[in-house]
C-alpha cells in the first residue's frame, strides 16, 4: 500500500502539466495549440512564453520527478519492482497526463528529475547528462528529436553495467518506453537525420 501510494501520487504529480499552467498564466496561450509539435514541455515554454515561464516550468518539472521518488526511498525500504514503477510514474504522468486526456510532454526534464531523486546515487542521472552532452557538443546528433532518442537507448544500455542496480534499470526501461512512444508519436515534423564529430563542418 506504501508503494501504490507513491505510484500513484508520482503519476498524479506527472500529471501537472507546468508548461500550460504557467504559460496560461504569463501569456494566456495553449502551448499545445501553438507549438509545431504540440508538446507542453520546457523548451516551448521558453520559445513562446519567455525565460520566466520556461525557468518555472523547467523548476517544477525536475520538482514533480525529484519529490516522489526521493520522499519514498527517505520512507520505505524499497521492494526492487515496487520501486522500478515509483521511479517510472511522474514521467508516465507527464507523457500521458490524466488532466489532459492522457496527452503529454516528452518528459525529458521530468526524467531528469526523477533521477535526481535517486541522491545521494549520482550515476544513473549523470549518464543520462553525460550523453546528451556528448550528443550535443562532441558528436553532434541533430536535430533534437533524433539526439533524444540516441541519448535515451545509449543511456539505457550504459545502466545495464553501470548502474549497479536492477530497480533502477527497470525504472529506466519504463521512462524509456514512455520517452520514445511520445516522441515517435509526435507530431513534430521529423528533419533528416545529421551526425558529425565537432571538429566537421
Amino acid at each position: 500500500m506504501h508503494a501504490a501510494f507513491f505510484i500513484l501520487a508520482g503519476y498524479l504529480s506527472g500529471s501537472v502539466l507546468y508548461a500550460q499552467v504557467f504559460s496560461s498564466l504569463f501569456c494566456n496561450k495553449n502551448l499545445m495549440e501553438i507549438s509545431d509539435d504540440s508538446n507542453p514541455g520546457t523548451a516551448n515554454a521558453f520559445q513562446h512564453c519567455g525565460f520566466w515561464c520556461g525557468l518555472l516550468t523547467l523548476l517544477c518539472d525536475l520538482l514533480k520527478g525529484f519529490l516522489p521518488v526521493h520522499l519514498f526511498l527517505e520512507n520505505a525500504r524499497p521492494d526492487p519492482c515496487a520501486f522500478a514503477f515509483v521511479l517510472a510514474a511522474p514521467v508516465i504522468g507527464h507523457t500521458f497526463s490524466l488532466f489532459y486526456h492522457f496527452h503529454g510532454g516528452k518528459g525529458i526534464a521530468v526524467t531528469f528529475g526523477c533521477l535526481l531523486g535517486l541522491f545521494p546515487l549520482w550515476k544513473p542521472v549523470a549518464i543520462l547528462g553525460f550523453y546528451f552532452i556528448a550528443f550535443s557538443v562532441v558528436l553532434r546528433i541533430s536535430p533534437h528529436y533524433y539526439r533524444t532518442i540516441a541519448a535515451y537507448f545509449c543511456s539505457l544500455a550504459s545502466m545495464a553495467f553501470i548502474a549497479d542496480r536492477m530497480e533502477i534499470c527497470m525504472g529506466f526501461l519504463f521512462i524509456s518506453f514512455a520517452v520514445l512512444f511520445r516522441l515517435l508519436t509526435s507530431k513534430e515534423k521529423k528533419e533528416q537525420l545529421e551526425v558529425k564529430w565537432l571538429w566537421m563542418h
